[in-house]
């Protein structure tokens, strides 16, 4: 069955002094706001479309390691994702750096590093990104 995630942008003004909300409609986690500077800069405590889709694609890697793992008979107990969107102004988004801890009992590191590796080629939201370079460094937990 499918399903639909939804959430909307409010924004006001002209894109360097404008700002705006982001609203997450699906989960009603709550509002963020965003601004051109908080994208181009300093976050200042707002949020980006960059850090929303690091927020996705460390969240959907780990989903998806972690289901690579236990059907290859080793599931883990802990995978720790950070995932690194850079954004040049006047580029766009030039590259994203996926970096994995895990703690996966009864494998060697060089299993969790092919683990990974597929889990980066085969997660939803890397390729749905696939127009993008995603990197991938494995940390031995």
């Amino acid at each position: 069955m499918a399903t639909t995630r939804t959430a909307h942008t409010v924004w006001e003004g002209e894109l360097i002094k404008g700002s705006g909300e982001v609203t997450f409609d699906s989960s009603g986690i709550g509002v963020q706001p965003v601004t051109w500077a908080s994208r181009a800069e300093d976050a200042n405590g707002k949020t980006s479309p960059e850090e929303l889709i690091a927020a996705a694609h460390s969240s959907c890697f780990s989903m998806a390691l972690s289901h690579g793992l236990t059907g290859a008979g080793t599931p883990p107990t802990r995978l720790e994702t950070k995932a690194d969107v850079t954004f040049q102004p006047g580029e766009g988004i030039t590259g994203i750096h996926l970096t994995v801890r895990g703690e996966v009992p009864g494998l060697d590191e060089a299993g969790f590093a092919a683990a990974a590796e597929d889990a980066k080629k085969n997660c939803p939201v890397s390729q749905a990104l696939a127009g993008t370079t995603i990197t991938l460094t494995v940390e031995s937990a």
